[in-house]
């Protein structure tokens, strides 16, 4: 059997650290120092260089003059053209994959919910809480036959993970009412709801959570 290729030190140091900014290690604001990270990933300072300016163009870093790069914080146009696009495209995927979601897939749905609820009544984790909340959602969108469709979707929510992980401070009422749409998600492919149906409540579960965002925007400046 052959071995996998090996990867270079910049790949390396570029998926470590964006593996830390997405899974919320690394939060808004938190300064990636060259020297300092070279050193911990025992390697020089030029791959390190090499995958911040990646992570730049991702739009994951932001480098400022005099200060360094820096995890890029929450930008609100930005979060609410994502998320508003998320809505539409997930919205879609789930009506199309709703007549062929299984009893076992909704089953698997029900306890991610069911584990979103004891994580939010216990000690909340915001990062566990997104974790679970995406997987909810793989779970409901796995079964669309439409592969383009899907493809897209996986994208948006790559591009959300981060933002997710930074902005429950802004909405804090915003947990419960997931679960609860959740719930009224669930109970519409139960029930075997027309895909129109379905479509609307996941596209509307999406944007209720964008306007939230955007009015603890507003509220806070």
């Amino acid at each position: 059997m052959a071995e996998a290729p090996a990867i270079s030190k910049s790949e390396m140091v570029y998926r470590r650290l964006r593996e830390r900014i997405l899974e919320g290690t690394y939060a808004a604001g938190h300064r990636i120092v060259l020297d300092k990270t070279a050193r911990e990933l025992d390697v020089s300072p030029v791959p390190v260089r090499e995958a911040v300016r990646r992570l730049e163009a991702e739009g994951l870093v932001v480098f400022t003059r005099n200060v360094g790069a820096e995890v890029a914080g929450v930008n609100a146009r930005d979060y609410a053209d994502a998320m508003q696009t998320l809505a539409y495209l997930e919205g879609a995927a789930t009506s199309l994959a709703a007549p062929h979601v299984s009893a076992e897939q909704l089953a698997e749905a029900t306890g991610i919910n069911e584990e979103m609820r004891a994580l939010h009544d216990g000690d909340f984790d915001p990062v566990a809480f997104t974790a679970l909340n995406e997987r909810f959602h793989r779970v409901l969108v796995g079964s669309c036959p439409n592969e383009h469709l899907l493809g897209l979707v996986h994208r948006e929510w790559q591009r959300m993970a981060m933002i997710r992980r930074t902005s429950f401070h802004r909405m804090p009422s915003r947990p419960a009412t997931s679960i609860a749409e959740h719930d009224a998600l669930l109970d519409l492919l139960r029930r075997g709801a027309s895909p129109d149906d379905v479509e609307r409540a996941a596209r509307a579960h999406k944007l209720r959570t964008m306007n939230e965002f955007l009015a603890g925007e507003a509220a806070a400046h």
